[in-house]
């Protein structure tokens, strides 16, 4: 039996490309840029991440070392993806979809996951 598909709902962080950077993503999933679609540019970490939370989004990141501790202190906490920073916007696309089309949101839920090469 397979997976049931679940369209994840996504805030890409101020340091992050736009998201019509992220084709397949954009396929698959609800996502938004803080500064380009919401227009909150200039938020600090925290802001952003209530902004998320407010809105049952997880975060996703360059920035996870800013974001690490904050994971979790919210209830209904969507979660929190870092990603390396060096990776073209491709690659970032690819894995994320990857990522997220293979969890459900519990798997997310109040945690701070980080893709990497493998």
């Amino acid at each position: 039996m397979s997976k049931r598909f679940y369209k994840h709902k996504l805030l890409l962080d101020e340091n992050m490309p736009p998201r019509s950077a992220f084709p397949r993503l954009n396929e698959h999933f609800d996502v938004k840029h803080v500064k380009d679609d919401l227009r909150h540019g200039g938020d600090d970490d925290e802001e952003v991440y209530k902004l998320a939370t407010s809105q049952g989004r997880i975060v996703v990141t360059f920035n996870g070392s800013d974001f690490r501790p904050l994971a979790g202190s919210l209830p209904n906490d969507y979660g929190i993806i870092a990603a390396p920073s060096r990776w073209l916007d491709s690659t970032l696309d690819s894995k994320l979809t990857a990522l997220l089309m293979r969890h459900s949101p519990a798997y997310f839920a109040g945690n701070f996951r980080t893709i990497t090469t493998e």
